[in-house]
């Protein structure tokens, strides 16, 4: 049996509170995996911040912020052997396959996203539980976080955008479907993954707001973004478009919505089997 360290930020909140039933949850996808390694024999030790000790046979970097400190990835090289270290910025700028500029001949919508996952909520967080902790905030130079926006074409969008290096322009391309908006999601950890393909009433579709969805094969140019960007384990949000599979998103901390939460659970046997396999590959 391995003995597994989970790499958080010092002030993230990896488990949340308990219920009723004094038992604790959490807001992150891993959790699901973690408890069936734990249900097999695996230990597992949530390490909040870098430590002077490595007392782990494998290791998950699991910062939730869009890039992750030389500290955290120092220390995280000090395992035989961790997850996702060198997964360690995941920003629009680096990942986004849809990328456009002030100039871009591109005549359809367009999108402006903060160049942060998630908006930069993960980071205004940390922030706010390192003030209350009495410490110097680990992003100071956050910008506010601010709602995606939508524009009929590039020349809708206001010129100072471009100037904001806090701020990224995108193709607007959802798959458009008769009764919505369609997007795919692919998760995996190691060799083990599944893909699916959601479909919305809303144009920006999320999870937790879809109301059809269905398995559908992994392109190759994902796997290939997966083995560019250094992902071990996380999601990936891409579409199809023009016969291409664009990435919009990568997110090496991926949640686990409320309202799925059950149907998150019952895949996490699968991704638990793929976690073992990069266990054997450690050893």
């Amino acid at each position: 049996m391995a003995r597994v360290t989970v790499i958080t930020h010092e002030h993230d909140r990896f488990l949340g509170k308990r219920n009723l039933m004094l038992r604790r949850g959490s807001p992150y996808l891993l959790f699901d995996v973690l408890e069936q390694l734990k249900s097999r024999g695996h230990s597992v030790r949530i390490q909040q911040g870098p430590s002077k000790t490595h007392g782990a046979d494998i290791a998950v970097l699991h910062v939730d912020a869009t890039t992750t400190s030389a500290d955290y990835v120092d220390y995280a090289r000090g395992f035989p052997f961790c997850l996702n270290v060198g997964a360690a910025d995941i920003s629009k700028r680096l990942i986004s396959g849809a990328l456009i500029t002030e100039g871009d001949a591109w005549q359809g919508p367009v999108i402006v996203k903060s160049n942060l996952n998630n908006q930069g909520i993960p980071e205004i967080l940390l922030n706010r539980r390192s003030k209350r902790a009495g410490k110097p905030p680990p992003f100071p130079h956050l910008q506010a976080a601010r709602p995606y926006e939508v524009y009929g074409s590039l020349g809708e969008v206001p010129d100072d955008i471009f100037e904001c290096d806090d701020l990224v322009v995108e193709k607007f391309i959802p798959e458009t479907e008769p009764d919505g908006f369609a997007v795919r999601f692919w998760v995996f950890c190691g060799e083990r993954e599944r893909c699916t393909r959601y479909v919305s009433p809303n144009s920006l579709v999320k999870a937790s707001q879809t109301f059809r969805r269905e398995p559908v094969p992994v392109p190759d140019e994902m796997r290939e973004r997966r083995r560019e960007l250094g992902f071990d384990y996380g999601k990936f949000d891409f579409v199809l478009h023009e016969g291409r599979a664009i990435l919009l998103d990568a997110n090496k901390t991926p949640g686990r919505p409320q309202n799925l939460v059950k149907m998150f659970a019952a895949g996490a046997s699968d991704l638990a089997d793929g976690f073992e396999g990069l266990i054997r590959r450690a050893r």
